[in-house]
C-alpha cells in the first residue's frame, strides 16, 4: 500500500485536526454567534466520532444536509460574501469525517488554509491577522509532521527546535512580504470589480423609520475616532452631524436628494473653532459626519445645502478626514419659501391628536415660536421616559407615542417633536448622526461607537435660523452626555480594569488602521516624504520594489545556502578529508562505507595504513557504534593530509 494511502496514526491525525481547528477559529469569530457555535459543535463531534473509524456514508450525508440547511436558515438563500464564508466554515467542520490517510490529512490542512483568508473578507483587524498567522504556522508544522510520518520517522511531541524551524520558514519570506506591502504600486480602486464594501458595515442611512435603529443601539463597536488638535468641545457640543431628513410620509423620514446639488446655506459661525481629524470605520455608504457645523468640506468631499458631507465613493475602507467646525450663531436666517414649505409638510390624514394639540399651542402662544419649543420640551421632560423597548406602532404612530406610550428612544422623540413643531407652523427637520464620545486614555483620542447613533431636531426660528433641539436630552440627558468612561469610573474595581483593557485594545486597533488598513495609494506615494521625496509615481515605486525584492531574495538565498552547510562539525571535517583525497582521484563514492573507502585508499597509498585507516575506524565507531563521543576526532580529521 502507498505510504500516502496508509491510515493515519494518532499523532499525525491530532496535528492535522489542530491545524484545521486553528484555521477555522478566525472565520467562526466573524459569523453570527448561533451559527458559529453550531458549526464549532459539529466540528468537535465529527473529529471525535471519526477518530477511530470512518463515519458511515449516510451519517456524512446527513451532516452535510444539516449544515447546509443551518447556513441558509441563518444567512438566507441569497448567495454572497457572508453566505459563502459560512458555507466554507460548514464544509471545513465536516471535512474530518473523510480524513483517514496521509493524503487526506494533507488535503484537510490545505483546505483549512482557505478559512483564515475568507475571514479577511469579513474583518481585517489585528486579531484576525494574528489568528491567521497562528493557523499558517500550525499548518506548516503539521505538514512537516506528515512528511516525517510518510518517511517512516517517529512523530513526536513538538519541541522548541521543531517549532523554531517552522517559524524560520515564515520569517524567510517576511522581507519579501513587507517589500510587497509597502512598495508594490497600489491602485486607487479594487481589482476585478471587487466591491469597496467587502469589509464594510451598514452606515448612517438617508432614511429613518422608528424601530430601525435597534441593531445600531446594541452595537458597541467603534464607528469613528476623532483626534482634536487644540481645544476639545464640551460634551454637550459633541453632536456629529450626518444625514438631514426633511420628507415625512407618516412613518418614514427621508432625505431630499435635490439638496445635495445646492451650495451650502449661509451660516454665521460663532466661537470657538475646533480643528480635528476623523478616522471613519468602513461603511457601505458615502456619508461623512462632522462636528456640528463643519466650516468647509474636506479635500475630495462635497457639502450639501444642509451641511451634509459626502465622499466621492462608498467608504469601504478606513478613511481619514481633516476638518474644522464651529457652532453657528445664525444658520440660514433667511429661509427660502421652497424649503419652508418642505419643512412644514405633513401627510394628510395622519396623527390628528398631535396636530390638534399643535394648533392649540399656536393659538395660545401667538407668534412666539420659541415659547412653543420650550413648552414641548417641558412636557417631554415632565411626562416621558427613555427606553429601548419601543414596539413598532400603528398608522398614527406619533399620536400613539405622545398620548399613550410616552416612552421611547431618540428616533421616537425626534420624529414626534418635528411633527409637533410642523403642526404648530414651525419649520422643523430631523438630523441624524452620532452624539457624545469616549476619550481613550492611551491614545488621547475620542471614540464614537455605533451605539452612539442619535437623532435630534432642528427648528427654524426668526433671526436665528436653524436651531438644534434635542428632545431626547430633555428626558434622558444621561443618554446624551454620559460616557462609558464616566460609568466605569463610578463602578471602579473590575469595571475600571475592563475600561483599561478596552482602551488598550482600541489603541492597538487604531494603530493597525493607521499602519495597515489605512495605507492606501495616496499614503504610499508619500512614503518617502520624510526623506524629501514628495511624491512617488508608479514607475518609481516599481523600481524601489524591484530593488528591495532583489535584496530580500538575495537574503533568502544566502540563508538557504547557509542552511545547506553541514551543522555537525564531525561531518564537516570528514567531508573536508574526502575532498582532499578526491583531488588525488581517491574520493569516496556516495554508496561507499567509511572503512571500505579507507581500505581502497590504502591499497593505492600504503603509507596511509597507520593514519587514514585508524581515522576511518574511529569515525565509524563515533557515528554508528554506541560509544562515547571522540572529542578529538574532528580535529584529527582536519589535521590529516594525504
Amino acid at each position: 500500500m502507498s505510504e500516502t494511502l496508509r491510515r493515519l496514526d494518532a499523532a499525525p491525525r491530532a496535528y492535522a485536526l489542530l491545524a484545521a481547528a486553528l484555521a477555522l477559529l478566525p472565520l467562526l469569530l466573524q459569523l453570527p454567534s448561533a451559527l458559529a457555535m453550531a458549526t464549532g459543535a459539529i466540528a468537535l463531534f465529527v473529529a471525535a466520532a471519526s477518530w477511530r473509524r470512518p463515519l458511515p456514508a449516510w451519517l456524512r450525508l446527513l451532516l452535510a444536509i444539516a449544515m447546509l440547511a443551518g447556513v441558509f436558515w441563518v444567512m438566507g438563500t441569497r448567495m454572497g460574501r457572508d453566505t459563502g464564508c459560512a458555507l466554507l466554515a460548514a464544509m471545513l467542520a465536516i471535512k474530518p469525517a473523510e480524513t483517514n490517510t496521509l493524503r487526506d490529512a494533507r488535503s484537510l490542512v490545505g483546505f483549512a488554509l482557505f478559512a483564515p483568508f475568507a475571514a479577511f473578507l469579513l474583518d481585517q483587524g489585528p486579531a484576525s491577522m494574528g489568528l491567521g498567522l497562528l493557523a499558517a504556522l500550525a499548518a506548516l508544522f503539521c505538514l512537516q509532521q506528515l512528511a516525517d510520518a510518510e518517511a517512516g520517522l517517529p512523530t513526536r511531541a513538538p519541541t522548541l527546535r521543531q517549532l523554531g524551524s517552522t517559524a524560520r520558514l515564515v520569517a524567510l519570506g517576511l522581507p519579501l512580504l513587507l517589500a510587497a506591502f509597502w512598495l508594490f504600486p497600489r491602485i486607487g480602486t479594487p481589482l476585478w470589480g471587487v466591491p469597496d464594501r467587502a469589509v464594510a458595515r451598514p452606515g448612517l442611512s438617508d432614511r429613518m423609520t422608528p424601530g430601525d435603529w435597534i441593531d445600531f443601539l446594541a452595537d458597541d463597536s467603534p464607528a469613528l475616532r476623532v483626534q482634536f488638535f487644540g481645544a476639545v468641545p464640551p460634551m454637550q457640543e459633541l453632536y456629529w452631524r450626518g444625514p438631514v431628513l426633511l420628507n415625512f410620509d407618516g412613518r418614514t423620514w427621508t432625505q431630499m436628494q435635490w439638496m445635495r446639488g445646492l451650495p451650502p446655506a449661509p451660516v454665521v459661525s460663532a466661537a470657538p473653532r475646533w480643528d480635528y481629524e476623523i478616522e471613519l470605520e468602513p461603511t457601505d455608504r458615502r456619508q461623512l459626519v462632522a462636528l456640528d457645523l463643519p466650516l468647509a468640506a474636506p479635500a475630495d468631499a462635497t457639502m450639501s445645502y444642509d451641511y451634509g458631507l459626502y465622499a466621492p465613493r462608498p467608504l469601504g475602507s478606513v478613511s481619514r478626514w481633516r476638518m474644522r467646525s464651529a457652532p453657528p450663531a445664525q444658520f440660514e436666517s433667511q429661509i427660502k419659501q421652497t424649503l419652508r414649505r418642505a419643512a412644514l409638510q405633513l401627510p394628510d390624514g395622519f396623527n390628528p391628536r398631535t396636530l390638534a394639540l399643535a394648533r392649540q399651542w399656536r393659538q395660545e402662544a401667538g407668534d412666539d415660536d420659541a415659547a412653543i419649543v420650550q413648552r414641548a420640551l417641558g412636557w417631554i421632560r415632565a411626562e416621558f421616559a427613555y427606553t429601548l423597548d419601543s414596539p413598532l406602532t400603528g398608522r398614527d404612530a406619533i399620536d400613539e407615542f405622545l398620548f399613550q406610550r410616552k416612552s421611547g428612544y431618540c428616533e421616537n422623540f425626534s420624529s414626534a417633536f418635528v411633527v409637533l413643531m410642523r403642526g404648530a407652523g414651525i419649520p422643523a427637520r430631523v438630523v441624524t448622526g452620532y452624539v457624545g464620545g469616549y476619550r481613550n486614555a492611551y491614545g488621547g483620542y475620542w471614540v464614537v461607537r455605533r451605539m452612539d447613533a442619535h437623532a435630534w431636531a432642528e427648528v427654524w426660528l426668526p433671526q436665528r435660523g436653524w436651531v438644534r433641539v434635542d428632545p431626547t436630552a430633555a428626558v434622558a440627558p444621561e443618554r446624551v452626555y454620559d460616557t462609558l468612561e464616566d460609568r466605569l469610573a463610578v463602578g471602579g474595581g473590575a469595571l475600571g480594569g475592563m475600561n483599561t483593557l478596552w482602551d488598550f485594545g482600541d489603541w492597538m486597533r487604531r494603530g493597525w488602521n493607521d499602519w495597515v488598513l489605512g495605507f492606501d495609494a495616496k499614503r504610499q506615494q508619500r512614503l518617502l516624504q520624510p526623506l524629501g521625496v514628495d511624491d512617488l509615481d508608479g514607475r518609481e515605486l516599481g523600481l524601489l520594489f524591484g530593488l528591495f525584492a532583489l535584496l530580500a531574495l538575495g537574503g533568502m538565498l544566502a540563508w538557504l545556502a547557509r542552511g545547506q552547510r553541514e551543522r555537525d562539525p564531525l561531518l564537516r571535517a570528514w567531508h573536508a578529508l574526502d575532498r582532499r583525497y578526491a583531488r588525488l582521484g581517491l574520493g569516496r563514492e556516495p554508496h561507499e562505507p567509511a572503512l571500505d573507502w579507507a581500505e581502497r585508499v590504502v591499497r593505492s597509498r600504503p603509507q596511509a595504513t597507520h593514519t587514514l585507516l585508524p581515522l576511518s575506524r574511529r569515525f565509524a565507531n563515533s557515528r554508528y557504534a554506541d560509544t562515547a563521543g571522540d572529542k578529538a576526532l574532528a580535529q584529527d580529521l582536519r589535521r590529516h593530509r594525504p
